[in-house]
């Protein structure tokens, strides 16, 4: 791997990681663009390190609350009196709907990096989870903010986080659409999607490490390839913030269409390769 495809690889994961398009559908994409063996486990690997970038960003987008609720968790555990407190709450919600996919992903690591890593899955699941991502913005009241989530969105959020180990369902937009589901408002969802997606990108980075580095991809890309994405990435998550409180998730729905459209049409032609 060249530091231009590091670069470039960089640049889509950040703008693609918290965005709900889905990062490993696009990076499967690129990666195949770029001439690379997209079911090489030093790729697969090289894709899950350069998250380190993006889950910086995301932290220090969100550092005042991360803080609070960090700090109001660890209170709670020594005075009992805290524990009815929405902040400490909030760590709660947030480490229990992140063990789904850690458990999951474990699992079925093999599955996740082998077999799944297919453009044919990569274009199935742009297409497919768009039609839920639509429903979710039609039929969810979003009428609850932030303050107004339970421990029960938090676990049907984590729990639907785990599809996003299919390449093309999109992690954020599994979690986010979960969330509308639920009745959130889309900036409590696509915050509460940030959040979950904290440990679950740090689990995959660091469990993928060991096998990016001693792969054929080098360390130097790796650490480029991380810098750019977490520079991007939080533009990324600034702008997402923005844009889902007057804007309305479906224009990245028909984006996944159309895009999942394009790769079928080039798979059925030959034009590339599946893996």
């Amino acid at each position: 791997m060249t530091i231009w495809d590091a670069i470039i690889l960089g640049i889509v994961e950040g703008l693609t990681e918290f965005l709900p398009v889905s990062s490993t559908g696009h990076l499967t994409i690129t990666s195949k663009i770029l001439g690379q063996q997209i079911d090489d486990p030093a790729i697969t690997a090289f894709t899950a390190v350069i998250q380190f970038g993006a889950i910086a960003a995301v932290v220090l987008f969100m550092w005042k609350d991360i803080r609070t609720y960090a700090a109001a968790w660890f209170k709670g555990l020594r005075h009992p009196e805290y524990r009815g407190e929405f902040d400490h709450r909030m760590g709660w919600f947030v480490i229990v709907g992140s063990l789904p996919i850690c458990v999951v992903g474990f699992v079925f690591r093999d599955l996740i990096s082998g077999p799944l890593r297919s453009m044919w899955w990569v274009a199935g699941s742009l297409i497919g989870w768009s039609f839920v991502m639509v429903a979710a913005e039609r039929l969810g009241s979003k009428a609850r903010p932030l303050t107004r989530i339970t421990l029960i969105d938090a676990v049907v959020m984590g729990v639907i986080q785990c599809l996003a180990l299919i390449p093309g369902v999109s992690r954020s937009g599994a979690t986010i659409t979960a969330g509308l589901f639920r009745g959130l408002d889309r900036v409590a969802a696509t915050k509460m999607a940030f959040l979950l997606g904290i440990p679950a990108l740090v689990g995959a980075a660091v469990f993928q490490l060991p096998e990016a580095l001693k792969g054929d991809v080098g360390v130097v890309p790796v650490v480029v390839g991380t810098i750019v994405s977490f520079v991007v990435g939080y533009a990324s998550v600034a702008w997402l913030i923005k844009f889902v409180a007057k804007h309305t998730t479906e224009v990245f729905a028909f984006y996944r269409i159309l895009l999942g459209i394009v790769i079928l049409i080039l798979l059925a032609t030959s034009t590339i390769t599946a893996t």
